[in-house]
Order: structure tokens, then C-alpha cells, then sequence
């Protein structure tokens, strides 16, 4: 539901080696053909594969689980098959559990949780809840995925999440570059397995967060989700959330629901984050096509790889001067991100932000 149909454990793997990740999250771990997809899977590339899986319980809040290896994901399922309807059929299964049952069945088989996409204005913690607590109860999260539309400075300055680790992850439905990596961690491991990568999220090794300015998520402004057009908080009130222009529904973005639990803070204490915009995208900009699928991204895109290696430290490390040597265009928009002066155009109510080059 919801994915590509060309997903599979070798177009995932393949992808993230392309975008230079050494670990990958699974996904959908609690779906029996996927789980064993993946555990029949022989896997010839240098990426490791973090079992993962979303679900969705009371109140429709979004949960990330990690876990281990597969075998914990086959135990969970068991547990959760006599409150769900879709284990068998949905990747992201609904269960007709509130936060702290989930989470207390993720504990006792020693996984890690937090709430997904925390403050997007649909199917989030912050959505529904003004505090952890009240989603939790008595069980504490592991974790917190920021999503697209936030960075770290987001959750900063909110108490209660003064000692959670925050994960800036891709949440990907697709293998594509423009999708797969577009936000990743740096952590901190002792060795490059499955293990390792847990236990370094479980110790809180997390060096860097790295992912979109929050300006490019889809739910970053308070907006209409008909006509995109934005609002001011006091106007979307004004408005009783329906907007005047057409009727569209006006959802809260997340910069505003951020600021209203306290976040919007100094970062300072926090790992870095490193704000980037996908190659894919940038290549979309400078040729000014209309997707990122389109072949002449795609070609492109592929072209700088062959030259330069994966995506990531083409866009962290990489000289500037080096990537001009193969494609200048998307040598200065890389420059102009890294500098900070490419103008954002925020996104809101469901459609992604973009951005221009100076």
C-alpha cells in the first residue's frame, strides 16, 4: 500500500549503496512476505539492513519500531495479530492499541520506539497530543523521528524531549534517489551490522542529523491542502480552519505547531544538522524539468555518480571545483545550499516546498 511496486530488498539495497548509506531500515518488517523476503535475501552489496517497521494505532499516531534482527518483528506480529485486521495485507498495519500497549509490547521484547514524523499535522504524536506522555503513558519513547518538515531546532527548547534522541530518517515509499536518503544519521559504530546499528540508536550515538531544510517538507506552513495557499495561525483561526479561497480544509503546519509546544529553540546541545537538498531535485531545478523521474534528471544524475561516487559526499564532502570538472550547474547550486543562499519556498497542505538558486 502506498509503496513502489519495483521495491524490493535488492532495489533497496542497490539504492542505498548509489546514495552512499552503510545501513538501511527495512520497513514493513511486521509483513510475513516482506520479513521473509528479506531474510531469504542475499544480500551482495556492503549495505546492512536495519529491521524496521511503522504502525498506526489509536488515535491514528504513527510509531517507528526497530528491532534486532526479523525474528523480533515475527514475535511482535504475533502478539499484535489479535488487534489488527492488516497485518497480512498492509505494511503499515492499524492497531486497535493506544501508544503505551504498543510500546510496552515493543519493550518487552527489547525493541526501541518513538513516534514517526512526530510533528506532521496528520497521524503524529504532536497531532494528536500536547505531550509524550500522554500518547506513553508510564513507557518511555527511545526516539523521535523528526520528518521531513522539521530539523532538530524543531524539538529544541520542548522539555520533555531534552534527553530523546532524534532520528531524521527518509521514510521513503520508493527506491528512487529523489526519495531513498534524502535524510539519513551519522552514528557512531562499533562494527557494521544490524547489532551495532541498534545499539548504537539505543546508546544515543547519533553525530549528526542531515536531511531537508524544513522549508522543502509538505507540511512545513499552515496552509490549505486544496489550494496550498498559506496562512498565518491567527487567520487560519479566523477562518475556523476552512479556507475562504475554496473550501479546502487548513491544516497547522509544523513550524507552528513546533513553536506552540515550546520548540523553535537553540539547537546548540544537539548533534549537527546538516541541511541538504537531493541531487535529484537540484538537477531538477537547474534543468527545469518538471519531475524528478524525468529521463534527462535521471541521466544526469547518473552521469555525476559515474564520475564522482555516491550522492551523500557528493553533496557533503565533495569540492565544489571537483563536481564542476562534470557538471558546473549543479556545482554552484551545491555551493549555494552549502552557503546557505538558496531562497526556499516553503511547502504546506500537503505540497512539498522547492526552492531557487540565487
Amino acid at each position: 500500500m502506498a509503496t513502489s511496486p519495483s521495491l524490493a530488498p535488492e532495489t533497496v539495497c542497490d539504492a542505498a549503496e548509489m546514495k552512499g548509506l552503510s545501513v538501511v531500515g527495512s520497513g514493513d518488517a511486521l509483513h510475513p512476505k516482506w520479513r521473509h523476503a528479506w531474510e531469504n535475501f542475499e544480500n551482495q552489496t556492503s549495505v546492512v539492513v536495519l529491521p524496521t517497521a511503522e504502525v498506526e494505532g489509536a488515535g491514528r499516531i504513527h510509531h517507528l519500531i526497530l528491532m534486532e534482527d526479523f525474528s523480533c518483528f515475527e514475535e511482535l506480529a504475533t502478539i499484535f495479530s489479535p488487534h489488527s485486521r492488516d497485518l497480512l495485507n498492509g505494511g503499515r498495519p492499524h492497531l486497535r492499541l493506544d501508544g503505551q500497549e504498543i510500546a510496552a509490547a515493543v519493550h518487552d521484547l527489547g525493541g526501541l520506539i518513538g513516534p514517526a514524523h512526530a510533528f506532521t499535522p496528520w497521524t503524529s504524536l504532536y497531532a494528536s497530543h500536547d505531550s509524550v506522555a500522554s500518547c506513553y503513558g508510564d513507557e518511555a519513547i527511545d526516539f523521535l523521528e523528526l520528518g521531513l518538515s522539521a530539523d532538530s531546532s524543531y524539538g529544541s527548547g520542548i522539555a520533555e524531549l531534552q534527553d530523546v534522541v532524534f532520528l531524521s530518517n527518509s521514510d521513503a515509499h520508493s527506491a528512487h534517489p529523489a526519495k531513498i536518503g534524502r535524510e539519513f544519521n551519522q552514528i557512531r559504530l562499533k562494527n557494521l551490522s544490524p547489532g551495532a546499528a541498534f545499539d548504537a540508536v539505543r546508546r544515543g550515538n547519533v553525530s549528526m542529523n542531515a536531511g531537508f531544510f524544513p522549508e522543502e517538507g509538505k507540511y512545513n506552513r499552515t496552509a490549505c491542502t486544496r489550494c496550498y495557499r498559506h496562512y498565518h495561525l491567527d487567520e487560519a483561526e479566523r477562518a475556523g480552519w476552512r479556507c475562504p479561497e475554496d473550501g479546502g480544509q487548513i491544516k497547522k503546519g509544523v513550524a507552528d505547531r513546533a513553536a506552540e509546544l515550546g520548540g523553535m529553540g537553540d539547537p546548540a546541545e544537539r548533534p549537527p544538522y546538516y541541511h541538504i537538498i537531493p541531487l535529484c531535485e537540484i538537477i531538477r531545478v537547474v534543468t527545469g524539468a518538471s519531475s524528478t523521474l524525468t529521463r534527462k534528471v535521471d541521466q544526469r544524475y547518473r552521469r555525476i555518480l559515474e564520475f564522482l561516487g555516491p550522492e551523500i559526499p557528493v553533496l557533503v564532502e565533495t569540492a565544489i571545483d571537483e563536481i564542476a570538472t562534470v557538471d558546473p550547474e549543479v556545482a554552484a547550486a551545491v555551493g549555494a545550499f552549502r552557503a546557505g543562499t538558496v531562497h526556499l519556498v516553503p511547502g504546506g497542505g500537503g505540497r512539498y516546498g522547492t526552492f531557487t538558486l540565487p
